[in-house]
């Protein structure tokens, strides 16, 4: 007498080749964030070398501005707004990288278990399926404003 409750056999519900094309495009979208996240890391790089550009401009007007305070103001304001809106930059990939990240892990495993129910298992046996992320959404802020820095 079979069971009720198993799975369907793969042939069942949505046909294989829908399947493989719903697959193939959560695959490219993976890919994709994938090439958004390298990019981000190169803005990332960049920034870092904006910093240490900073600080020596900093350090130099520091020396200036030691002896003659009246000196470089509008240049010091201005490097600081730089430095403040790199830290917000660095603030918005970070936050950027986390939801890239976790939205590619969600497609991997969704085109997987798509593909583990469609196509079932192969030769060599069950097919890995990696657990999606149980939260919808690891970052909860969609805006980036200067404000207080928080270091991670």
């Amino acid at each position: 007498m079979p069971s009720t409750d198993s799975a369907p056999p793969p042939h069942e519900g949505m046909p294989l080749l829908a399947a493989a094309e719903v697959q193939d495009d959560l695959l490219v979208a993976s890919n994709d964030l994938e090439r958004l996240q390298r990019l981000l890391t190169d803005a990332s790089e960049s920034l870092i070398g904006h910093f240490y550009a900073a600080a020596d401009q900093l350090r130099d007007m520091l020396k200036l501005t030691a002896a003659h305070p009246e000196l470089n103001m509008p240049q010091l304001h201005q490097t600081m707004e730089h430095v403040s809106g790199a830290i917000t930059a660095m603030q918005f990939q970070d936050l950027a990288s986390q939801l890239i990240d976790h939205t590619g892990r969600r497609l991997r495993g969704c085109a997987d278990r798509l593909a583990r129910e469609t196509m079932g298992d192969d030769e060599d046996g069950p097919a890995v399926v990696e657990n999606v992320p149980l939260r919808p959404n690891p970052v909860t802020q969609d805006e980036m404003d200067a404000g207080s820095v928080e270091l991670f």
